[in-house]
């Protein structure tokens, strides 16, 4: 079975609400960004999420700052 369908059969068993994407910035602090379930599907979790980085110490102004997050799909997990 891939990743993809793993996590949504996870995602849908577990009556998930939200996903949460977590990160390092580039000075290694941990960062994340919450995604309504509905957003999830196999596109986002194989082509990934785009976002705003310019909240992100040590990243780029605003104008230069639109990011994608490509989850690593081994390292999903259900956090209670």
């Amino acid at each position: 079975m891939s990743d993809v369908k793993t996590i949504l059969e996870m995602i849908k068993e577990n009556d998930v609400k939200f996903v949460d994407f977590r990160f390092t910035d580039p000075k290694g602090k941990w960062q994340h960004t919450a995604q309504y379930v509905t957003t999830i599907d196999e596109e986002s979790l194989v082509e990934g999420i785009m976002f705003d980085g310019s909240s992100i110490a040590g990243w780029k102004d605003i104008n230069e700052s639109d990011m994608i997050l490509k989850p690593d799909l081994k390292s999903a997990f259900m956090d209670p």
